[in-house]
């Protein structure tokens, strides 16, 4: 059994001591069917409908291919379809990694494609009164400097500019903080950003492109920063569950993280544009709970019947989001981790593809 512990604004999540490391499988369902699961992590919340009535349109959604443009858009349409409004919903992106723009356009969300990094077709992009900005680059770019500033630092100079009399919702990361000690709670909007790492600094210059705009043109900002999202297909939680399914030894250096549903993560952000000011503003998204690996990996090895084997050692600092401040003006996300474990589990054993992008949250050096 899982006992949530209150850890001052924070909790942890831990295993009673008796439980064994290794039990036989339960019974694992899925909330909808596998078909469905878009549909599923996209269902509109009241609170969202009730949010979207004071927000104008037409939205932009860049960057919208990548891992949770779809949800994002398809939230965004659902809700004003319960408004009886029209206002437009443009996904807008290369299309070239996880999403290819048929699926947007099967669900009745207009697409356009744009490299936003290019002025001219930046320039071409409809005008609009919201827009969430989701494009950047992590993966890969430890290695190719050049790409990290284009995509992270460059693009949302020229998108701050070109969209500087729209309320703008920029996507950023929990990264930007420093390492903090587990029993803090994680690190608040007041924490002194200290970003470890090429990607995690660049994300701060993502935020500073949008500041500025905040600064000198009045352009209504808010900065999410988030971590970590997970879903069926993606997450530290499926990371972790594929390690035991493989026989493979947990790592736990980085022993403790925040995680908080998909559809949950998304209502709060698309809530979130009533944060919009100028200066702009930061805000955490992210689960209640402060996740032990240790304790998570144990849960998931009772879920899939199988061993759990561990390398390393707990270090006494992580990377760890305190979102106080959403969860009061929004309220708690309602999705536990028992029940994302749960999920994830029943997805990966009866055979759910992934997105094969481990999030390497383990990483304490800031490598992508």
């Amino acid at each position: 059994m899982l006992v949530l512990v209150p850890l001052f604004s924070s909790y942890t999540i831990t295993l009673s001591p008796s439980a064994p490391d290794r039990a036989q499988p339960v019974s694992l369902a899925l909330p909808c069917p596998a078909d469905d699961v878009d549909l599923f992590l996209s269902e509109p919340t009241t609170e969202v409908v009730q949010s979207l009535a004071g927000m104008t349109g037409p939205i932009l959604v860049l960057g919208a291919g990548g891992k949770m443009g779809l949800h994002l858009c398809l939230m965004l349409r659902r809700a004003m379809h319960l408004l009886s409004r029209s206002d437009a919903v443009v996904a807008v992106s290369r299309f070239s990694t996880l999403r290819d723009r048929a699926i947007f356009e099967q669900h009745g969300i207009k697409t356009q494609v744009c490299d936003l990094a290019d002025e001219e077709q930046l320039a071409v992009l409809p005008s609009a009164s919201t827009v969430f900005f989701l494009a950047g680059a992590k993966f890969g770019t430890d290695a190719n400097a050049a790409l990290l500033h284009r995509a992270n630092v460059e693009v949302p100079q020229k998108v701050a500019a070109r969209f500087r009399t729209a309320r703008i919702i920029a996507f950023s990361t929990g990264c930007v903080y420093p390492f903090v000690p587990i029993a803090s709670g994680g690190a608040t909007e007041v924490t002194r950003p200290q970003p470890v790492g090429a990607y995690a600094e660049s994300c701060l210059a993502r935020e500073q492109a949008f500041s500025d705009a905040a600064a000198h043109h009045g352009t209504r900002v808010v900065l999410i920063r988030l971590n970590y999202s997970v879903e069926f297909r993606y997450g530290v939680l499926v990371d972790v569950a594929q390690k035991i399914l493989a026989g493979q030894p947990v790592d736990v250096t980085t022993g403790h993280f925040n995680a908080i549903w998909q559809r949950d993560a998304v209502a709060h952000i698309i809530q979130s544009w009533a944060c919009t000011e100028s200066p702009a503003v930061p805000l955490n998204i992210t689960g209640q709970e402060t996740l032990s690996v240790r304790e998570v990996a144990r849960h998931f090895g009772k879920l899939l019947g199988r061993r759990v084997e561990f390398t390393g050692q707990e270090s006494a600092t992580a990377w760890l989001n305190n979102a106080t401040r959403s969860h009061r003006r929004f309220g708690p996300p309602p999705t536990t981790p028992e029940q994302m474990m749960a999920w994830i589990a029943a997805w990966l054993t009866r055979g759910g593809s992934t997105w094969g992008k481990p999030t390497a949250f383990e990483n304490r050096e800031g490598r992508f």
